[in-house]
């Protein structure tokens, strides 16, 4: 059973975040980051992550180190990994925490916990993990029985509840530096975009959430009637670059703006806060839009919605359910060629994205120093 006492009233001097997940769960874990900040200003921050996720958090002035664990570790054989397990240990214990908030469900994060040596040490009472070392890795554990209904961000905030501290702000954060806006602005003035554009990321690590690459161009299409260059997103992985290429091709009297590949997350970030809209699937540049508070377009599949929707009022989420019957969530095949997004048709997308570029695009600062 979980514990639900306060934490001792003393004020945390450095505090450790543990989560190792994708690029997008980074980005919700920045509410957490924020209300500790608020509450400890004076304490050190640090976050403990995958290193690939390690670019989303990279300039966020709150955090004070990143440290990172690297899913290669154990390609190098079992030796070689035990001993970047032990440094990476060894260098937690060194920066003396006084509290850990372990936001993961890894049996690796609760031994890192653990060994951590902090004396508070929060972590959630996931049903999966009730054993003795779970217990043994934290002296608070945080319910878990509402997180069903339930947003991520929400689900995060959730661990704080030991703390008893308010939360107040629920928002999520997304930092770049000068250069990554630099970039950015530079790559599209090489394409003649000086003005308002529309960022559209089709693509996902995963086939199952994108939507046909046919009703893609035509939406692109639909968009001419406003006048605002269309700059088309994708990471460098082969398939995605393959996708937007396609894309273009099929398009008819348009010719968006190829970005695919060309930008790091934070230069992405930073060419997503510049746009009037955002149009994209469930992926980390959804969240990315929403944190930056980019008017955002969403399209999802047979996700967990209320979990993962962009955590955003100005995001309009069209959901494949709303027209066909989807299958559960948790027994999808992440391999799986089938486009569940397939279901939702143009003319709703293209009537959310209309709505949306009515809506003036807000003037905020995201940069960080460089």
């Amino acid at each position: 059973m979980p514990t639900r006492h306060d934490v001792t009233p003393a004020v945390p001097h450095k505090i450790l975040l543990i989560k190792l997940r994708h690029h997008g769960d980074m980005i919700l874990t920045t509410p957490v980051i924020n209300n500790l900040l608020q509450h400890y200003p004076e304490a050190e921050i640090d976050v403990l992550l995958y290193k690939e996720t390690a670019p989303i958090l990279a300039h966020y002035p709150a955090i004070a180190h990143i440290h990172v664990i690297d899913r290669e570790w154990k390609k190098q054989g079992l030796l070689r990994q035990l001993e970047h397990e032990y440094a990476l240990a060894q260098t937690l214990r060194a920066r003396h925490y006084d509290l850990v908030i372990n936001l993961a469900d890894q049996w690796r994060s609760a031994i890192v916990a653990l060994l951590s040596g902090a004396a508070q040490r929060i972590g959630f009472d996931y049903t999966k993990r009730r054993s003795f070392l779970w217990s043994l890795a934290h002296n608070h554990l945080v319910t878990t029985a509402d997180h069903a209904r339930l947003h991520t961000v929400e689900q995060n905030l959730s661990i704080l509840d030991p703390l008893n501290l308010a939360i107040t702000d629920c928002s999520s954060s997304m930092y770049y530096a000068t250069a990554d806006k630099a970039r950015g602005e530079a790559l599209l003035r090489e394409h003649q975009v000086m003005g308002d554009y529309i960022v559209i990321q089709p693509t996902s690590r995963w086939l199952y959430k994108c939507w046909d690459d046919t009703k893609m161009a035509q939406l692109i299409e639909g968009l001419a009637t406003c006048r605002l260059p269309v700059v088309l997103t994708a990471g460098p992985d082969k398939h995605e670059q393959e996708m937007v290429a396609h894309i273009i091709s099929l398009c008819r009297g348009v010719k968006p703006v190829n970005l695919a590949g060309q930008l790091s997350l934070p230069q992405l970030a930073a060419v997503i806060d510049g746009a009037h809209l955002f149009i994209g699937v469930d992926s980390a540049p959804m969240h990315m839009a929403a944190a930056l508070n980019t008017p955002c377009v969403a399209l999802f599949g047979p996700t967990k919605l209320q979990r993962w929707r962009p955590w955003s009022e100005k995001s309009i989420v069209l959901w494949a359910g709303d027209y066909t019957e989807l299958p559960d969530p948790d027994t999808i095949d992440t391999q799986a060629p089938q486009r569940y997004l397939s279901a939702i048709p143009l003319e709703p997308v293209l009537a959310a994205a209309m709505t949306s570029l009515a809506t003036e695009k807000p003037t905020v600062v995201r940069e960080s120093a460089p």
